[in-house]
């Protein structure tokens, strides 16, 4: 059977070591004028991303502004408005998952000057974007959101009645994305194992996807090959170049298929988490993905045996111990207990550390996002969902 599908335009990609010292020719093909935005701390305490910022200041007339925490509407309509009348030829992103988020929306609002609030999806006034923008470049410090390839800007109001919601739309794709591993190379362990295990989780979540296609499913695969080696890898010895590099390639890929195949039940549920309480989301991925993936199985093998999904996670399993040509129950047996190795490994924290206690389940489940759920491989009993939160805190 030919399976239709459809795959979003992607950014022009620039992968390898050093690949960073082409960025000012890549920003002066659009001008000189360049709003740059980046994470806080970590960008100031990374000798390579200050050599960075020296080189653009030298040939470029440079604005900064920094990210501190998650990237909230507010931040955003603020920067908006700070900067329409400076009119850069380029917003630039360099950071991790947060400056990215937060330049992608920049760069879509500059032009038009409007709220963010009048496209956030859920919370918004519900108004169609149809805007010019302003070219975005980005260059990912860390290996885990992939946002760099996707069309979705998160943007975060944190608190009992908090969101965590995107503004959504083509346009916002970057133009450019650099992808120098040496600029991942200071994330400190606690970092590379959130991250990686927010880019491992994209990855199984949109191969099993409902939504996926022959292509998300060849990207997938590409990364999730990698991934496998390089981030348990990148975890033990954050000077290994390779594994770096792998992990680096594995994110980006993880945003690319995200958008066009869909997440599952663990993002699903990572957005009223992370709005509700203080949680990084690559936490809240290594924290539920053992757990959720568990419930998947069992509810695909008690209810919908022949679900293909069910073959997809076996052969994940099989990258674990591709020497062994483990059976599809022996597969799946394998992939639940490499994940909850990695879970413990990875010192992947329970929600409970968070402040999340047994009373808040009802009302995260409540508020699971639909949007990523919708493509989880089964639908699972509310129920089901209760028993996978409780059994992280």
């Amino acid at each position: 059977m030919l399976i239709p599908f459809d795959f979003a335009a992607t950014p022009h990609i620039h992968f390898g070591v050093g690949k960073r010292s082409t960025l000012t020719a890549i920003i002066q093909t659009y001008g000189n004028k360049v709003l740059l935005i980046t994470g806080g701390k970590s960008f100031d305490d990374s000798e390579l991303c200050l050599n960075l910022l020296s080189e653009l200041e030298e040939k470029l007339e440079v604005n900064r502004e920094k990210v501190v925490g998650e990237p909230s509407p507010q931040m955003v309509d603020a920067w908006v408005k700070t900067y329409q009348n400076f009119e850069p030829d380029v917003v630039l992103a360099i950071g991790g998952g947060s400056a990215v988020d937060a330049a992608k929306a920049v760069a879509g609002l500059l032009p038009c000057g409007h709220s963010v609030m009048d496209y956030l999806e859920g919370v918004g006034k519900g108004k169609t974007f149809k805007q010019p923008t302003t070219p975005l470049i980005a260059v990912p410090t860390t290996a885990g959101t992939g946002g760099e390839t996707s069309k979705n800007a998160v943007l975060s109001v944190i608190g009992h009645e908090g969101y965590k919601k995107s503004f959504r739309h083509a346009s916002l794709v970057a133009k450019h994305i650099v992808l120098d591993p040496e600029l991942t190379m200071t994330c400190s362990k606690e970092v590379t194992a959130a991250c990686g295990m927010d880019a491992f989780t994209q990855l199984l979540e949109s191969y099993v996807s409902i939504e996926a296609s022959p292509i998300t499913d060849a990207l997938a695969w590409s990364a999730l090959e990698k991934i496998v080696t390089a981030l348990p890898a990148a975890y033990e010895n954050g000077d290994d170049m390779l594994a770096r590099g792998d992990m680096l390639y594995a994110s980006s890929i993880s945003g690319l298929t995200l958008a066009n195949a869909g997440l599952g039940s663990v993002h699903g549920l990572a957005s009223p988490l992370g709005a509700f309480f203080p949680i990084p989301h690559g936490v809240v991925c290594g924290s539920l993905l053992f757990e959720a993936t568990r419930i998947n199985i069992q509810a695909m093998l008690t209810r919908d045996e022949y679900n293909p999904a069910l073959t997809k996670y076996a052969k994940v399993g099989r990258l674990f111990a591709p020497e062994m040509n483990l059976d599809e129950a022996d597969a799946l047996k394998m992939l639940l207990g490499m994940l909850e190795i990695w879970q413990q490994h990875l010192q992947m924290p329970k929600l409970s550390e968070f402040g999340v206690i047994k009373d808040d389940v009802q009302r995260i489940v409540a508020n699971i996002s639909g949007g990523s759920y919708a493509t989880n491989p089964i639908v699972l009993t509310h129920d089901e969902l209760e028993t996978l939160l409780l059994a992280r805190i």
